[in-house]
Order: C-alpha cells, then sequence, then structure tokens
C-alpha cells in the first residue's frame, strides 16, 4: 500500500473559551464541545493528529484565578498531541510557564526562545510525531512580541526577526529532517502576514510542506500558498477548528491529496465530552462564587468590535481612566479590552474577562512634536493588519489619518489644532510604558526630559470597579475621535 490517510487538527487562540454560547439559535464552542469533536474523530479515523499553535491562556476568570494552572489541567483532558506556545503563554511570567510546562501531559515546542546567558533553548524546539509509519516533523515558532511580554526578564530572548526565524527553521530541518521524515509542519504563532513572510523566505531543500499559524485571530474560507507552502488559521476560540485531510504517497514520499476546513463546532457537529463537562464545572463552581455578582448595569450594550477602530467600550474606558485625574489624555491599549460586548448588566466576572492585564499607570509629558509622531507610529501600514499596538483616547483627542496618503489630515485637543511648542500629560499602562519606544516609534529617553514618568494608578481594574459601582447607567459611544479614511 503507497497511499497513507491522515487527519491533523489544529486549534489556536483558545484565550481561556471554555464555556459554550449559543449561534443561530445553536450551542457553539466550548471545551466539553471541542474535546466531543476531536474524540469523535479519534474515534472515527486511525490516523489522527491534534495540534494547537499557542495563547491556550487569558480571557477567562477561570484561567486567571489560578494563574493557568486550571487550563493546563483542562488542556491536559483535552490531550493535544503537540502545542506551541502563545506571547499570552507569558502572562503569568517565564518561572511561572516552565512550571506548568512540567504539569502538561503533551508535548510543548518552541525553537526561538532561549536563555541570553548561554543560548539554552527554553523548550524542546522540534518533535517528531509518528503515526502508522509515517514520521511528521513539527517546529514551533512564536511572534517576536513574546519580547514585550519579557522585558523586564533580561535573561530570556527571542529571535526577533522573520529572517532569523526562517534560518532556524533551515537549521533545525538541515539536522532533524532525515529520509525517514514524511512530512515537516511548522507550529507557530506570529499572525498571518508574518506567516507569510516566513512562507517565502523558506527554501524549498528545507521541505516545509505546512504551516498552521496563530496570533492574528484570522478566520480563513480556505488554505492561502505562498511559496508552494500551504498557510491555515483557525480563528480564535473554541468555536471553531481546522481540518487537514491528509493523503500521503509513500512511494514518491510527497503528499498526493490536500484538502482542509475550518469547521464551526456546534450541536450539528459531535456533542459534548461528559468528562470535560464535568472538570470544567468544578471550576466554574469555584469561580461562580467570587465572580457572579453585579457590579454595575450599562444603560445598554456597548460594543469593542475592532481593535483598530474607535469602540464604545474603548472611549467608556479611556475616559473614566482620565476623569478627576492629574492628566490630560489616557491612552487606553485596545489588545488590553478583550471583549466584543459588554452589559448591559455587568457582573465582576464580565469585568475582569475585559481586562484581564491588570498593572500601574504612568503619567508622561510629551510636546506636540512628540504626540503627532507617536500617532504616526500607532497609524503605519502594519497596523490595519492588527499586528501591532493600536489605542483608544479619552475625550478630547481627535485624530483624522488618511491611510493611502499616510497623512494625519487632523490632530486636535479639545477643539484646538495640536501645535508642536504644546505640551500634554498622557498615561499608559505598565505594557506600553516598558515598550515604550517600539510602540510609539519615539524614544523614552527623549520624553523623560520633558518631565520625570511617575505612576498614578497602582491597579486598573481597582479605578474600573470603583468606578461601575458607584455609576450606574454608564453609556458611550463612538463620536469620530478617530477617523481613518481610505
Amino acid at each position: 500500500m503507497t497511499k497513507k490517510k491522515l487527519v491533523l487538527l489544529h486549534s489556536n487562540d483558545m484565550h481561556g473559551d471554555f464555556l459554550p454560547s449559543v449561534k443561530d439559535g445553536k450551542s457553539c464552542g466550548g471545551l466539553p464541545r471541542l474535546s466531543g469533536y476531536v474524540n469523535k474523530i479519534r474515534k472515527e479515523e486511525n490516523n489522527v493528529i491534534y495540534a494547537m499553535a499557542g495563547d491556550m491562556f487569558r480571557g477567562s476568570v477561570i484561567d486567571s484565578e489560578y494563574l493557568g494552572l486550571s487550563t493546563i489541567d483542562l488542556v491536559n483532558q483535552l490531550d493535544p498531541d503537540i502545542a506551541t506556545i502563545g506571547n499570552h503563554e507569558v502572562d503569568y511570567g517565564i518561572a511561572h510557564l516552565l512550571f506548568l510546562e512540567k504539569c502538561a501531559t503533551f508535548p510543548i515546542i518552541n525553537a526561538n526562545l532561549f536563555v541570553t546567558l548561554n543560548n539554552a533553548r527554553m523548550f524542546r524546539p522540534y518533535m517528531n510525531l509518528e503515526v502508522n509509519g509515517m514520521r511528521i516533523l513539527f517546529i514551533g515558532i512564536l511572534t517576536d512580541e513574546v519580547l514585550a511580554s519579557t522585558k523586564m526578564e533580561k535573561v530570556i530572548g527571542s529571535f526577533i526577526d522573520i529572517e532569523e526565524a526562517a534560518r532556524e527553521v533551515g537549521i533545525i530541518c538541515d539536522n532533524y529532517r532525515t529520509k525517514d521524515t514524511d512530512m515537516t509542519i511548522l507550529l507557530t504563532h506570529i499572525g498571518i502576514e508574518k506567516d507569510r513572510e516566513l512562507a517565502a523566505l523558506l527554501k524549498p531543500d528545507f521541505g516545509v510542506d505546512l504551516i498552521i499559524g496563530g496570533h492574528s485571530h484570522t478566520f480563513m474560507d480556505g488554505m492561502e500558498i505562498v511559496n508552494n507552502i500551504p498557510i491555515v488559521q483557525a480563528g480564535t476560540g473554541t468555536g471553531v477548528i481546522g481540518r487537514f485531510d491528509i493523503t500521503y504517497d509513500t512511494w514518491r514520499n510527497k503528499i498526493s491529496e490536500l484538502r482542509w476546513q475550518c469547521l464551526e463546532v456546534n450541536e450539528d457537529l459531535c456533542e459534548n465530552d461528559p468528562v470535560m463537562e464535568e472538570l470544567l464545572s468544578r471550576y466554574q463552581t469555584e469561580t461562580d462564587a467570587k465572580y457572579k455578582r453585579i457590579v454595575t448595569r450599562f444603560a445598554r450594550k456597548l460594543t469593542h468590535p475592532s481593535r483598530i477602530q474607535e469602540t464604545e467600550i474603548g472611549n467608556l474606558y479611556a475616559d473614566l481612566l482620565q476623569e478627576d485625574s492629574s492628566f490630560d489624555i489616557m491612552l487606553m491599549g485596545s489588545g488590553a479590552l478583550r471583549k466584543k460586548e459588554l452589559g448591559p448588566i455587568v457582573e465582576y466576572q464580565d469585568m475582569m474577562e475585559n481586562t484581564p492585564f491588570d498593572d500601574v499607570v504612568h503619567m508622561l509629558k510629551v510636546t506636540g512634536a512628540q504626540f503627532r509622531q507617536m500617532i504616526m507610529h500607532i497609524m503605519r501600514d502594519e497596523a490595519w493588519e492588527g499586528h501591532t499596538e493600536f489605542y483608544q483616547y479619552s475625550k478630547g483627542v481627535r485624530i483624522v489619518y488618511r491611510k493611502s496618503t499616510h497623512t494625519l489630515e487632523e490632530l486636535s485637543f479639545r477643539g484646538k489644532p495640536v501645535e508642536d511648542s504644546d505640551t500634554f500629560l498622557i498615561a499608559m499602562q505598565h505594557y506600553h510604558f516598558e515598550n515604550f519606544d517600539a510602540f510609539f516609534g519615539v524614544p523614552l529617553e527623549d520624553v523623560k526630559k520633558n518631565m520625570k514618568p511617575r505612576i498614578v494608578m497602582t491597579s486598573v481594574n481597582n479605578i474600573v470597579e470603583e468606578y461601575f459601582s458607584t455609576h450606574q447607567g454608564l453609556d458611550a459611544h463612538v463620536e469620530g475621535r478617530i477617523v481613518i479614511l481610505e
């Protein structure tokens, strides 16, 4: 028999999406149903691999309450054959991530995260999986955004550009891809744009057959082929799963047939896994006792549909953090707001899941010229792919930017054009302060010459909770603070 079949399932960016939701009147997603589908395929098909492309953590109080231990426990039950880490896997610290890896019963690979003191890799860079005589080499590649999350951990480093990542893939393939290797698959967490760049740089001799990605939360209708390498990604959460049906020709040592689809994991597709259901229920019972209390009621449901536009939730948070403060403008990271919708009833759980990255807020003084340069950097072309930091601005700020000409047609504050000689007190969370140069395109050392930065809030969520609990019927609207022209 010269042909063998393989079913390759894959997920990415689960982000603590453990519980089911209702879509078009049907129960959709949730770990029990995702696990039910994986188990179903493992029973129906002879040769099955299930891979996860990073960012299991964050997004749920079940995750944050146990600092990821609950997530590892739940994913152990899901039982992936292979996984790579994403940028949010380091949110609880590198040391804690290494502890969590020891708790995992599934293999975790990453080729380009290392200790700078001796260049020792922190994880296994690759793994060979053998299924029915087929030998499949998996290599894990992480986004360079991990450097932003681990900036304070000076002993940790990563290959910071895609060219070096491509060279690292080549080194691993040269050393560990043998005549017995039937397929080589990259399990990446670098975003769809970087996947395209990486594929274009890979030499045919490396023998990379597929790229399974994550990070950019891209929903795809079909495979994208770059440099003869198919690239796929399965959106985000547990409501969808990617599926390859592969026919491998052992005589010619190549894939002869390849079909890919992204499936909606709903009640029509499969039953829930009762074991996962019971395990999840135990965690949910514990967290509900603490988090299922009403904090406030909004006037209506508010939305945050995209991180690269002005949103209702973005305006609400930026405004409440700026109100009665000592600074002029709050820059609220769009990516720090994790829910697409919030309200009208807001429970403590909703509030914590919306802003899971609780940290201090720094105040800085910038000149008008520096502020303009910051905005131009934020609005650069890469922003529209959702790969860079984008911000929500407190009231008074108006930005009109034309993408086609890269022109800032208006930058004003409280109705007055921003002049180069103006000065503003701005505020941002610690993550953005620590990565100021990269995120804003202005040297932090230059900004420090205007005034020594200082911490003005020790906890964003403490401020938000107090404001919510003392203000009922809150409302917010998109007001034209950020206007993007084509």
